[in-house]
């Protein structure tokens, strides 16, 4: 036992001092992460039984259309991480600081525009017909939609101390806000389900309102103490650096949009083709496999900006290697998705009950996607940390193009299953290009179009 203990604890100390970072990231946030992922398969059906299957539809599209304003930041967020990160590698912690200030002081602007054209638009918008929904819920979806947008903006902003942390190499502390939000949105709805009806506007204060709540007194804290050298203040805002982070943040924009179009929309068509009923069982597989994507996810996260701090101070060997290791987990997760996917039936009676029934063709469709998708997360995640993503970008456009009308027409013609059949076919693009581009850039023979 104790040899076995003294394995454990020298592997988390052995290797670079980069590498060494991120493996203690990695266990930190696989303890934070297995939370949040309990926490997220007890809220679906504790959910579902406050409101209903066909309500509950209604919010995962409703909630997914706010969502996608995340992307209205212009790429703030992912410059500010790039930029902050090469900035601490270089030992520059006042510049750091202020592209920090900057990006909260763009953000505000940004904001503030999007709260008052919202104030000014949504009174005129037709939830009901836009969630294909009975028309005497017009009322009740227009309120919930302002609430979650308002509380929406509030987590926007306050959500880049997250950024910071992460590009500061510290996503475990990032991920443990993410845990705490979700957290006090199940303790909230489990207190609903006691004392009231399924009522959606109750259900969207509480999802959207803990997450903000958290980020205010997280915020306050770090900035007043471990990240205080990075407060932002009125003093370092310098819109030459807001052009700086446009710059990069711009190629950040275009990609993030086109992901949403790509991976985002068929919560939409499903509910426009078979009724938001429908999107349930799409979302309790597409929770169910996302638990191999979170796992992932959090396995690489620290690896963005170790990767812009490596490729800053030419450490090609270092990045070399993780990718190689990256692609051996990579293997071990494709295993494990395929016994997901085998078991997948049994685990949706035990979670959900009888009352859900989810095909096997959405399941064996959305494994596909989760194994395709932690292919192209490896090279993606070198790419967008070195800030190269010009040919990601055009091959995200192009499936942009084509996502939604193929969706449909799949759709149609396979069912729900169909519609994210096309995002898998699409998905394909970036499996061939991406690959090549890294190989080039660590071999330095990227020219073009590849190196951009």
């Amino acid at each position: 036992m104790n040899s076995a203990l003294g394995y454990l604890t020298s592997l988390f100390k052995k290797g670079h001092e980069r590498s060494v970072k991120a493996k203690r990231n990695i266990l930190a946030s696989f303890l934070v992460k297995g939370l949040s992922i309990a926490i997220s398969l007890i809220l679906v059906p504790l959910t579902i039984h406050y409101i209903n299957p066909s309500r509950y539809g209604i919010w995962l599209t409703l909630s997914s259309i706010v969502g996608w304003l995340s992307f209205f930041d212009i790429g703030f967020g992912n410059g500010l991480r790039n930029k902050f990160a090469i900035s601490v590698a270089k030992g520059e912690h006042e510049e750091a600081r202020t592209y920090v200030s900057t990006t909260y002081a763009m953000l505000s602007i940004i904001i503030a525009g999007m709260l008052i054209a919202f104030f000014c638009i949504n009174p005129f918008l037709n939830w009901s017909k836009l969630l294909n929904t009975p028309s005497q819920m017009a009322g009740e979806l227009s309120l919930l939609a302002l609430i979650v947008f308002v509380f929406f903006c509030l987590q926007f902003q306050l959500q880049l101390i997250t950024t910071v942390m992460t590009a500061n190499q510290q996503p475990a502390k990032s991920s443990f806000f993410n845990f705490l939000g979700s957290f006090l949105s199940l303790a909230v709805i489990f207190i609903l389900t006691k004392t009231t009806s399924g009522n959606l506007v109750y259900l969207g204060i509480a999802f959207s309102a803990a997450p903000v709540v958290v980020l205010i007194f997280s915020s306050l804290w770090y900035y007043t103490h471990d990240y205080r050298m990075y407060a932002p203040s009125f003093k370092y805002v310098k819109l030459s650096y807001g052009h700086d982070l446009m710059n990069l943040g711009a190629n950040f924009f275009l990609l993030q949009i086109a992901g949403v179009i790509l991976y985002e929309t068929n919560n939409i068509i499903i509910a426009q083709l078979f009724g938001p009923a429908e999107v349930t069982p799409y979302n309790i597989a597409y929770k169910y496999f996302s638990i191999v994507t979170m796992l992932l996810g959090t396995i690489m996260l620290p690896f963005w900006s170790a990767y812009t701090e490596a490729w800053t101070k030419n450490d090609v060997d270092w990045i070399k290697d993780s990718i190689k290791k990256l692609k051996m987990l990579w293997l071990l997760i494709t295993i494990v998705t395929v016994g997901m996917l085998i078991f997948s039936n049994f685990f949706y009676g035990l979670w959900v009950g009888k009352a859900i029934k989810v095909p096997m063709s959405i399941s064996i469709a959305m494994a596909l996607y989760v194994v395709m998708n932690g292919w192209n997360s490896i090279y993606s995640l070198f790419l967008n940390g070195i800030g190269k993503i010009k040919l990601q970008l055009y091959g995200s456009v192009l499936g942009m193009i084509i996502n939604v009308p193929l969706s449909i027409y799949f759709g149609r013609l396979f069912g729900i299953a169909g519609v994210l059949l096309a995002t898998v076919i699409l998905c394909s693009i970036n499996m061939i290009l991406e690959p090549v581009q890294v190989n080039k850039l660590l071999n330095n023979t990227a020219k073009g179009i590849w190196n951009k």
